[in-house]
């Protein structure tokens, strides 16, 4: 295992004391983590465990598999092993910390059994949610996570890069699809994007061309595809990809823990000058959210803006999703996963702050016709936002 990949304890301790702040301003005794994500944002590790956070003492991870491991990569002081979660508060006072009355859990994403469970372990306990604290601390990135979704940033320029490359007359979209996907986990991809929202999943991205790339699905995107099955229902299929039509690489780059959002389209040959016009539209309409997104604007102000503008512009029909299908955003935090806050959407009042870290994607769905537009993902700055992603952003068209 590379050291670099190891999350500095100082990274790890600063998280904590946010988190013990949060539990005193709600008048909590203690934080259960039991999520991967959030395992790994505030211990540094996914094997197995429980962590759990007092707010006025130090952590303790209780590992069940693989204690080793969680030694190594994480560095809590206090890692122990836990053999079943029904051990948890003889284990608890065995490290000296009393038993919470009120005990904080991760409840947007914890089964309903599981909570039951818990409830029983911790009887006395009254069970409260954190989950939208912890969102809300993760969603202000640090400058090393900032370093991290840079580098990912980067790799994903890379894989853009290489896309011409891999475009043949008559190629389907998922020997496509593989042939990216291929090189991006030579580059370091992670090969696992976690997404927040039940029922949501996401392998690397959507790669589809024309009609297919604007068929609709279930995801919470603007983008569905064909795919291979109704089991996924969603991305890549079978179809051959043809001269001159709109091909959508849309990729999420998850390197070290932490993901870059980014889409470019590509053709082989020409577009006609509707769809050209189309794309170049989405680019004006992303020059302006780069000026008027900033710290202290209101998350769904950035949508209104962004929806203005593509009525002004004539394609309020086709504006992230083709009529009713339309999803109601233009953009979305990332981190540690791919849905993270702030949601640039509508009936979302969240303040943006600085550092918060955002994948900004204005498209067009032309059913029948295909997909323009784009997506990069951006540092929000009192003066506006950084670019993270920087490979360029015009359709990039291939001719033999």
């Amino acid at each position: 295992m590379s050291l670099n990949a190891i999350t500095p304890k100082s990274e790890l301790d600063a998280r904590l004391d946010i988190l013990r702040r949060k539990l005193n301003e709600k008048k909590i005794d203690g934080a259960l983590i039991v999520q991967n994500s959030d395992l790994f944002y505030f211990a540094g590790t996914i094997q197995q465990a429980h962590l759990y956070v007092p707010k006025d003492d130090d952590p303790v991870l209780l590992v069940r598999k693989s204690l080793n491991r969680a030694q190594i990569e994480s560095s809590i002081t206090n890692i122990l092993p836990l053999k079943s979660a029904k051990d948890l508060p003889a284990r608890l006072k065995y490290n000296g910390l009393k038993l919470p009355a009120t005990l904080a859990m991760e409840l947007d994403v914890l089964p309903v059994n599981l909570y039951f469970y818990y409830q029983s372990v911790f009887p006395k306990a009254k069970i409260r949610d954190i989950s939208h604290e912890i969102r809300m601390i993760r969603a202000v990135k640090s400058e090393y996570e900032i370093d991290r979704i840079r580098a990912s940033a980067c790799l994903a320029d890379q894989v853009a890069t290489k896309v011409p490359e891999y475009l043949t007359p008559g190629i389907t979209e998922i020997a496509l699809a593989a042939k990216i996907e291929s090189f991006a986990r030579s580059l370091g991809h992670q090969g696992i994007i976690r997404m927040r929202l039940f029922g949501m999943e996401i392998f690397y991205g959507h790669i589809m061309a024309g009609s297919t790339a604007a068929k609709e699905s279930y995801l919470a995107s603007p983008t569905g595809g064909a795919a291979l099955t109704p089991a996924v229902a969603q991305g890549p299929s079978q179809r051959p990809i043809m001269a001159n039509e709109p091909i959508l690489v849309d990729i999420a780059f998850a390197n070290e823990g932490y993901i870059a959002d980014h889409t470019r389209i590509y053709s082989i040959g020409t577009l006609s000058e509707e769809l050209l016009s189309a794309h170049q539209s989405m680019l004006d309409i992303q020059a302006v959210l780069e000026e008027e997104t900033r710290s202290g604007v209101i998350s769904e102000n950035v949508y209104a803006l962004a929806r203005h503008l593509a009525k002004s512009k004539g394609y309020e029909e086709y504006f992230m999703g083709a009529g009713k299908n339309a999803v109601r955003f233009v953009g979305h935090g990332i981190g540690v996963e791919l849905d993270e806050y702030p949601f640039l959407a509508k009936g979302q009042k969240q303040r943006l702050e600085t550092n918060m870290v955002i994948a900004l994607e204005p498209k067009l769905i032309f059913p029948e016709k295909g997909v323009v537009g784009i997506e990069n993902s951006f540092r929000i700055t009192p003066a506006g936002l950084e670019r993270l992603t920087l490979f360029p952003d015009k359709i990039h068209m291939l001719f033999n």
